[in-house]
């Protein structure tokens, strides 16, 4: 294991990442790349690249565009597999990264979704927003 920190970021996010980079979840993102280590699981991989190339985001990026994004961060990112430990998130569905930010020991969770962020924190894992962990995360 890395002495990198490493982060765990929800589909959300990087959704918006993606969308806007200038912004502050692309931001988020590229000081997460930039400091530490960015965590996938095989299922979180799978819904953000099934999420990305919905047909509702051409209007905001091209599939190529959206593609090279894709590409890009998940040959910067750590994929490591996990299991299910725990199933406690209101959204069932979100589970897995909970389950990705504790296999992965993660230092934070960073989420737009409110079923994640009230769990913060989660097995001593902050849950913050990218506008928290832009301010929290040391540059």
């Amino acid at each position: 294991m890395t002495n990198r920190p490493r982060y765990v970021f929800d589909t959300g996010v990087l959704v918006s990442a993606a969308i806007f980079k200038e912004a502050t979840p692309g931001q988020a993102v590229l000081t997460a790349l930039t400091m530490g280590e960015l965590l996938f699981s095989p299922d979180t991989a799978q819904e953000l690249q099934q999420v990305l190339m919905r047909p509702k985001f051409d209007r905001y990026l091209q599939l190529s565009t959206r593609r090279r994004f894709l590409a890009a961060l998940f040959r910067q990112a750590t994929i490591i597999e996990t299991e299910s430990l725990f199933q406690i998130c209101r959204d069932p569905h979100d589970d897995k990264f909970l389950n990705l930010a504790v296999i992965g020991q993660a230092a934070y969770l960073v989420a737009s979704d409110d079923d994640l962020l009230v769990l913060d924190p989660f097995q001593g894992i902050p849950i913050v927003t990218p506008t928290e962990f832009l301010v929290k995360v040391p540059k």
